[in-house]
């Protein structure tokens, strides 16, 4: 029975899902974690083919935990992690389900209009490519209205799409000039010396400019940009694993070229990227590479301080906290790991302690090459995405114990102080943490200080009851507010200039209904929409908006009689209306509201629904 087949597929792909999210993929756009999300939504249709009109498949997932959490103790130990990504991946499903149903619903009209049954293949490709809609599921909805879906448009659709996705690959893939240059390397490619030294004499291999290979560049009368070099061997890190690329100089008889970046555009070749200010450099000369040794160091201590932050993470959250993705720079570093909500004050502060104990251990921070298999032995922290080859880097910092191929500090007591600054939300089941160390930690502190102390000024506190002054001045600036806001409604209700009576008198005769459309200085929301209730009673048969700029935002208001909600519905006029200011709204058939971030069209915004009335009359 068709139940059967749903019930069997909800189990099984529940059963997936549970241990893939427990190993650290979460649903994403391509490889892996696209397989997951396929699965996840491939379960959720057949759950909506029961009848389930609610997130249901990460009660399943649990149960899954639950059952074989025995034989698979790390199900248990992510259980909450499993729950948060399938319940979030499945509220945004089904709300893209909506959408998607939004865009048929239009489809099935014009249609309808011009008395054809079959769906166009380019709007179920774009059901599929936007919203996510599987063929099969376009079927489905399209037969239980009465429609079939063109299948050879699809199809031709969808080969259209993997076409240019193939030529957009194509265009990143490795140029031929970088293979070039790595063909006159020895082998082995670039020999990277930069664990040892920061200075190094090479010999130049290639010179790259503008996507050819030249044997000479020279500065005559300015600088050169935008130039590739090639060595030998270089002590300057290319950019991996999350590292930023080294920066510096480089000389050679009387040339001067400022390297900004170094990356590796293809296994085993790296390349020194920047300007030659002065001098000539030709290929086959021997030249001096000088790595800009500050920010190494900035950059290696604040490598080494994600792994502390990786072990803290683990010892605070639990083992299913593990790394999504990093970025590592001379200023600050990013940290992304799956967990499935914010961190408290609380969390923070015990994973900064934890990291800043291992800190003042001032513990030595050891490496050493060995294969993958001894890793293992180990016990040694590998990124479950990251591919490895048979000998590995192990790299020992404290109690830390991870693969890495980076630069790091020689000892924890190096990373000087580390400072969270933000926690955020990055993807479902993903954090992500920013972080400093040493002195760019200190300068963040000492900026926390000086906005304490001006606010401490401006509050006239002493600074130990700054919290307690902040929040009598807000209740009192509150207060005030609806003062003006009451002593605003009084003046409207005069009849005076600006009044009730001169609002009215500008409304409007359109579509066979009065209308008013008006901008006030009334910031309370509640007020706002009193004035537009009393606007509309003034009028009779009537459409009001009223809007207002409070707190850098545009709020509207719009009311409908009931005698004309059937030709004009509040909601979906405001809509129209709040796209002036960037935002949207909804609402009642007769009461809707709205927000915008777009201030300065507040006016145009007011104007629009004139216009907005005739076409909906029309």
């Amino acid at each position: 029975a068709p139940d059967d087949v749903s019930m069997r597929v909800i189990a099984d792909h529940s059963r997936l899902t549970a241990f893939l999210i427990s190993e650290g993929i979460l649903p994403d756009r391509d490889g892996r974690p696209y397989v997951l999300r396929r699965v996840m939504r491939r379960a959720i249709r057949h759950g909506h083919r029961l009848g389930i009109e609610r997130p249901f498949l990460h009660e399943v997932a649990l149960k899954v935990a639950e059952l074989m959490a025995e034989q698979y103790p790390q199900l248990n130990e992510r259980r909450d992690l499993i729950a948060s990504v399938a319940e979030q991946e499945e509220v945004r499903f089904r709300r893209t389900i909506q959408r998607g149903l939004g865009l048929l619903d239009e489809r099935f009209a014009a249609l309808d209009e011009a008395q054809e049954r079959t769906l166009a293949g380019d709007d179920a490709f774009r059901l599929y490519d936007t919203f996510g809609f599987p063929l099969d599921l376009t079927e489905v909805i399209c037969a239980e209205r009465g429609y079939e879906v063109d299948k050879p448009g699809y199809e031709a659709a969808l080969q259209k799409a993997k076409e240019q996705s193939q030529w957009a690959g194509q265009e990143k893939a490795i140029t031929d000039v970088y293979r070039d240059a790595a063909a006159k390397l020895p082998e082995g490619g670039v020999r990277f010396t930069g664990y040892e030294r920061t200075e190094e004499s090479s010999k130049l291999i290639a010179i790259l400019k503008e996507g050819e290979l030249i044997s000479e560049v020279s500065a005559v009368s300015e600088p050169v940009d935008g130039v590739e070099l090639v060595f030998e061997s270089t002590p300057f890190y290319a950019e991996s694993g999350g590292q930023a690329g080294d920066s510096g100089v480089i000389v050679a008889d009387g040339a001067r070229f400022v390297a900004r970046d170094t990356q590796r555009p293809m296994p085993g070749l790296v390349v020194h990227r920047g300007a030659l200010e002065q001098g000539a450099m030709r290929v086959g000369e021997e030249a001096e590479l000088r790595v800009d040794c500050a920010k190494r160091d900035a950059t290696r201590k604040n490598h080494s301080a994600t792994h502390l932050l990786h072990l803290a993470l683990r010892r605070v959250l639990g083992e299913h906290a593990q790394q999504k993705g990093s970025l590592v720079g001379p200023d600050r570093l990013r940290f992304d790991f799956t967990h499935g909500e914010p961190l408290s004050l609380e969390q923070i502060r015990e994973i900064e302690d934890i990291v800043n104990e291992r800190v003042q251990w001032s513990a030595p921070i050891q490496t050493e090459v060995l294969s993958m298999e001894q890793a293992k032995e180990r016990g040694a922290m590998m990124i479950f995405e990251e591919k490895y080859g048979d000998t590995v880097r192990l790299l020992s910092i404290a109690d830390s114990l991870e693969l890495c191929g980076g630069t790091h500090a020689k000892n924890t007591g190096d990373i000087g102080l580390f400072k969270i600054l933000s926690e955020t939300g990055v993807a479902a089941g993903v954090r992500r943490i920013e972080a400093a160390t040493g002195m760019n930690a200190v300068a963040h502190v000492r900026s926390l200080e000086d906005q304490l102390s001006r606010a401490a000024k401006i509050a006239k506190s002493g600074g130990g009851d700054l919290a307690e002054k902040i929040e009598r001045i807000l209740a009192h600036d509150k207060l005030l507010e609806k003062k003006i806001d009451e002593l605003q409604r009084k003046l409207m209700e005069g009849g005076g200039a600006g009044g009730i009576d001169t609002l009215l008198a500008s409304a409007r005769d359109v579509g066979g209904a009065k209308v008013l459309s008006v901008e006030t200085e009334i910031t309370d929301r509640g007020a706002l929409r009193e004035l537009a209730e009393k606007l509309r009673d003034r009028l009779g048969d009537s459409v009001v908006l009223v809007g207002s700029a409070a707190e850098g935002k545009a709020q509207l208001v719009l009311t409908v009689s009931k005698s004309l909600t059937s030709r004009f519905q509040a909601g979906n006029l405001i809509k129209s209306v709040a796209q002036k200011v960037g935002g949207s709204g909804g609402g009642r058939p007769d009461m809707a509201q709205a927000g915008g971030t777009d201030v300065a069209q507040l006016g145009a915004a007011i104007e629009s629904l004139y216009s907005v009335v005739e076409q909906t009359a029309s």
